[in-house]
């Protein structure tokens, strides 16, 4: 294999793409150098087209839970797309799909099958606008609910690691609607506020969890002005357990927002929640959203799959994993002589720089400042270990990171926490 092929392929991608990729985040700006092109993936794994292999913290960004290519995704996918890829009607799967996110959910009744997390958060904020005939929004500083003009205000994920608050071409009207707190502290609501929107794990300005008590205020406050409470579970959504956040902290919010995990790895997310609200989507209700390819027969089958292989036990193992994991890299960050914090969260864990606890956005934004994070990401990268291409990311497990793979990513973090701290 040839050498160059991925530089070759990056000034190819440059030639044609905005910026050679698809999504911000994937072109390295806040790490550094060049990205690499996925030529295949199994497992905890991915090879590049010049054939250097890594373990794979990214894992699309939580959607493999199962890890990459696994058998009973592909044979679905493949089965599926035998009888047809995109029909422009209803499935039986996607009816199964829908039964088997309710079935699992507190409080969720119904549910609404669309292509992307962006469309999912973007919709349910429109259904709590017409439950409630109010215009206003509250979201969270560095929580990020997709690429809509009204929620990209003070977002993390991509638009933190490009420097920005919000975008060029947003108009001041889309946004004059939408308020910004800061997360984890509970706001005041009056009786014009729509709907509240929270990442209930917040996981777009590195994995911040929930302090205790801030969405049992929530909801509460909610409760009190008769706004609703949408929980964006994107990446939360089957992740950190079989009910998702309200199963784990207790509290059920009016809707939720779902993807990633319940795809299977192919473009599909959902938006759910109790029927009186759902119901007010056409064609039964005046809140118009459509989709030519929502529920699409592939990605319903992928999402039925792994769905069906995500018991109770998965999520025991999948914590111990990442216990174990956010352990070693805590360590060897410290023996280093580093400071540094490696929050954990059900299967979630994270990396910040600094010496401080992360409790929000500008904590968040103060850690990634300092460089370290870009640092220690290429030290890890030249040993073999994939983590997100930005500080504002998490580290995401699958069922195929076992204890080789923990081990092998320890004794990296080991030498790249070295490395990073003798170049201070």
């Amino acid at each position: 294999m040839c050498a160059q092929q991925n530089s070759a392929l990056w000034a190819r991608a440059t030639a044609v793409i905005p910026g050679g990729v698809n999504s911000p985040v994937r072109a390295f700006g806040s790490v550094g150098g060049e990205p690499y092109f996925v030529a295949e993936a199994d497992g905890a794994y991915l090879t590049d087209v010049d054939g250097n292999r890594y373990v794979d913290y990214v894992q699309s960004w939580g959607a493999s839970i199962l890890g990459h290519a696994h058998p009973a995704v592909v044979d679905a996918v493949a089965s599926a797309a035998a009888r047809g890829t995109t029909y422009g009607a209803p499935t039986e799967s996607e009816v199964a799909l829908a039964e088997m996110i309710a079935a699992a959910i507190p409080g969720c009744e119904m549910v609404r099958l669309v292509s992307s997390g962006t469309e999912a958060a973007m919709t349910a904020v429109r259904i709590a606008r017409g439950a409630t005939g109010r215009d206003r929004v509250v979201k969270f500083a560095g929580c990020y609910h997709g690429h809509s003009d009204a929620l990209l205000a003070s977002s993390g994920s991509g638009v933190a690691t490009l420097g920005r608050v919000d975008s060029a071409g947003v108009p001041a009207g889309a946004v004059e609607a939408t308020v910004v707190a800061p997360y984890n502290a509970v706001p005041v609501l009056d009786e014009r506020v729509a709907c509240v929107i929270v990442e209930p794990v917040a996981a777009n300005m590195g994995l911040i969890p929930p302090a205790p008590g801030f969405l049992q205020g929530l909801r509460r406050a909610c409760d009190e002005v008769g706004a609703l409470l949408i929980f964006d579970e994107v990446i939360t959504g089957f992740r950190i357990a079989p009910g998702c956040a309200a199963a784990r902290f207790g509290v059920q919010p009016d809707l939720y927002c779902l993807g990633k995990v319940v795809g299977g790895g192919l473009p599909l997310a959902a938006v759910a929640g109790a029927a009186a609200a759902m119901e007010l989507l056409a064609p039964v209700g005046p809140v118009y959203q459509a989709g030519t390819l929502a529920g699409n027969p592939l990605a319903t089958a992928a999402g039925l799959a792994v769905l069906e292989l995500l018991g109770p036990s998965v999520y025991d193992e999948l914590e111990r994993t990442v216990a174990t994991l956010a352990a070693g890299i805590g360590g060897a960050l410290a023996d280093a002589g580093l400071a540094a914090q490696v929050p954990v969260c059900s299967t979630l864990c994270g990396v910040f720089f600094g010496a401080a606890p992360v409790t929000d956005y500008e904590g968040a934004r103060h850690a990634a400042a300092g460089g370290d994070y870009a640092r220690f990401f290429r030290a890890m990268l030249a040993r073999g270990v994939a983590l997100a291409p930005s500080p504002y990311e998490v580290m995401f497990c699958s069922l195929a990171h076992g204890e080789r793979e923990v081990e092998a990513t320890v004794a990296a973090a080991t030498a790249a926490a070295r490395e990073v701290a003798a170049a201070r």
